[in-house]
């Protein structure tokens, strides 16, 4: 490596670190990461409450109960937590000013939000994990093979839709930094993180056929199970895409508002 490429790689290091030790320090972080990790919680009291509503009833209503897989069900709650974190970890430097030391310190701009992606996305993958896994282990612990033994399948093949389900995390952090870069504003980019997690799926559900499972299909909580190809017939969203195209979707939720930031940043004021 010459000179002029350790250079570089020490500078992107040195940004790295800036960005990490900026969202560390302010008391915010932590306390969206302790909501987004309080779904485990959330989930052991629904599991505990629901076996013991199981216990009380006679056989045949035992017979005929169901429960939806809660790790998929309070997903949202992580998901709607780290997307408001990306949008304050942009937002913010617009608000306090600091954005323009930043890019004044490292003049070709892109490096920031790079960093900041790094760091959010990690982030994202992290909280996303323990968020879903523990609510899982959680649930099967409290409800056993309760409810027709909806926790009874086995923990491998219940594994690829439980990592597809954590990386929506992730997805949703990335998405909001990006949204906060582009719009600069925290209340419009929460707002369209909020509709995307609650409002949206509403009026797609709404929609006439065949559009409302074409646009539902299209949906974050739609991708999991395209992806992994567990496709369930009492889906609220639609079905429709195959698992390569499903992929692509998730990741185009992320990438296209990040590389539009970046082309941004590198041409408008701070």
């Amino acid at each position: 490596m010459d000179e002029t490429a350790q250079l570089r790689a020490g500078t992107h290091m040195n940004i790295l670190t800036s960005e990490w030790l900026k969202i560390r320090s302010v008391r915010s972080t932590y306390l969206i990461l302790a909501l987004s990790l309080s779904t485990v919680l959330l989930g052991l009291a629904i599991a505990a409450m629901a076996a013991g509503t199981y216990d009380a009833a006679p056989p045949e209503q035992q017979s005929r109960a169901r429960i939806a897989h809660l790790e998929e069900a309070l997903v949202i709650v992580p998901q709607l937590c780290m997307g408001i974190l990306g949008v304050l970890i942009m937002t913010s430097e617009y608000v306090t000013g600091l954005i323009r030391t930043s890019l004044t310190i490292v003049p070709r701009r892109w490096p920031v939000l790079a960093a900041k992606s790094a760091i959010v996305g990690m982030l994202g993958l992290i909280v996303g994990a323990l968020a879903v896994f523990g609510t899982y282990f959680a649930a099967r612990s409290a409800l056993g093979d309760r409810f027709s033994g909806a926790y009874s399948t086995a923990f491998g093949d219940r594994l690829p839709l439980l990592l597809t389900h954590s990386l929506t995390v992730a997805i949703f952090a990335l998405l909001g930094l990006g949204l906060g870069a582009l719009l600069r504003s925290t209340a419009g980019a929460t707002a369209i993180i909020a509709g995307l997690v609650y409002v949206v799926p509403i009026i797609i559900g709404n929609i006439p056929e065949p559009w409302n499972e074409r646009l539902g299909s299209l949906m974050i909580g739609a991708l999991p199970r395209q992806i992994t190809g567990d496709l369930i017939t009492t889906s609220v969203y639609g079905s429709l895409l195959p698992p390569a195209a499903a992929a692509a979707v998730m990741i185009a939720y992320a990438a296209v508002p990040l590389l539009a930031a970046i082309w941004l940043v590198r041409r408008r004021d701070a």
